[in-house]
């Protein structure tokens, strides 16, 4: 274990809805642990209606920040004082400091998350990526694709949600075509998917997979693997677990909310422990 830091304990939490899946204080307590800091960390079932109630809440002497899962990235952006570029550019926020003065910044990690983890996994540059999804996760996906893919695809449920992925394609200098969801099957060939969906949502795209698929990176990780990350391996593709880009993100929050690295490993092996719980479950 590392030395005690002189750090003055805080609170912080992860909020979203469904919450009770998170591994997110399971992370970062045993970053907490690990760097010897004498913090709490919690989760809390907030919708996009109770958040600004639970924000207006917090009191800067004792928290320090927020993780945010669904449905809040976007949800949040209206209640921050300050946001970084990478949430300009994707108009979502996976986590929000709260400065001792009460200002409330907003960070994107899920960006530098997803990146590490398609470094980790050593995959290079790509003629052509495929994103599933068209949320925030999204958003934060085709950020993370840019100097990565020379083009991407995104497979979107609500066409709605195209001018968002534009903007952020735009904003990075990407080359984008959005196209219908009935047709994200025909996407599975490309030499990189990344799997952007709530749970249960790509179930159905798990029969008929191309002969030989490429890398899926797949943000789901609870339960695991994910019906298309089973079908993937076992067809001799490569996969991506979600908990590899959950642990780089939360390494990368960890430090923006403590001031204190924690090595990636040491979060990822705390997850990998609960998740095989569960499954004996």
């Amino acid at each position: 274990m590392a030395a005690t830091q002189r750090v003055t304990p805080r609170r912080c939490a992860v909020l979203g809805s469904p919450i009770s899946h998170s591994l997110s204080p399971v992370l970062h307590r045993a970053g907490y642990a690990r760097a010897g800091l004498d913090w709490s960390f919690t989760a809390h079932e907030v919708d996009a209606a109770g958040l600004a109630g639970f924000v207006a809440a917090l009191r800067a002497q004792e928290w320090r920040g927020l993780a945010l899962t669904m449905p809040l990235k976007q949800a949040v952006l209206p209640l921050l004082d300050d946001a970084s570029p990478t949430v300009a550019a994707t108009g979502a926020a996976n986590t929000l400091l709260l400065e001792p003065d009460g200002r409330r910044r907003g960070d994107n990690t899920d960006v530098s998350g997803i990146t590490a983890a398609l470094v980790e996994a050593g995959i290079g540059r790509v003629e052509e990526a495929v994103v599933l999804g068209g949320g925030a996760t999204a958003r934060s996906a085709l950020a993370a694709l840019a100097g990565t893919a020379e083009r991407v695809v995104a497979y979107v449920r609500t066409p709605a949600r195209a001018g968002e992925l534009a903007a952020v394609a735009a904003a990075y200098g990407l080359a984008l075509r959005i196209a219908p969801w009935s047709d994200a099957r025909s996407g599975l060939g490309a030499p990189l998917v990344l799997a952007t969906t709530p749970p249960g949502a790509l179930d159905q795209l798990a029969a008929g997979l191309p002969g030989a698929p490429g890398v899926l990176l797949d943000v789901g990780y609870d339960p695991w693997p994910t019906a298309l990350g089973a079908a993937w391996s076992g067809a001799g593709g490569a996969v991506v677990g979600g908990l590899d880009v959950l642990a780089h993100q939360a390494a990368e929050q960890f430090r923006a909310m403590t001031g204190v690295p924690v090595p990636v490993a040491v979060l990822r092996s705390a997850g990998v422990a609960v998740l095989a719980r569960r499954g004996a479950a």
